[in-house]
């Protein structure tokens, strides 16, 4: 093989790893990009859950408010019974885990 064909063939050569090196370069960032969108949509999706959280919320406080406006004791002490009950499982269940 004669030298300006073997410089050829390095220069090829060169030419080949620095592309090479380019699309590695791209498929890291095409990655990066991959991933940032993922965590966007996740993000977004949690936003819709806790918007739909807080307008269901606002309900039932509108339908608690009306139940205990009519005067129906009853109903108000069993409400009662059920939210001390639920703050005391949730109070023993944190001292347990923390």
């Amino acid at each position: 093989m004669s030298s300006q064909a073997w410089e050829r063939e390095q220069q090829n050569d060169r030419l080949l790893d620095e592309l090479s090196s380019k699309v590695t370069a791209l498929r890291g960032v095409t990655i990066d990009i991959y991933d940032n969108a993922r965590d966007h949509t996740l993000i977004e999706s949690t936003s819709d859950t806790f918007s739909s959280l807080g307008t269901t919320i606002k309900g039932s406080a509108g339908r608690l408010t009306r139940m205990a406006q009519s005067g129906n004791k009853v109903a108000v002490l069993k409400l009662a019974g059920i939210i001390i009950g639920v703050c005391l499982v949730l109070y023993w269940g944190f001292r347990l885990i923390f």
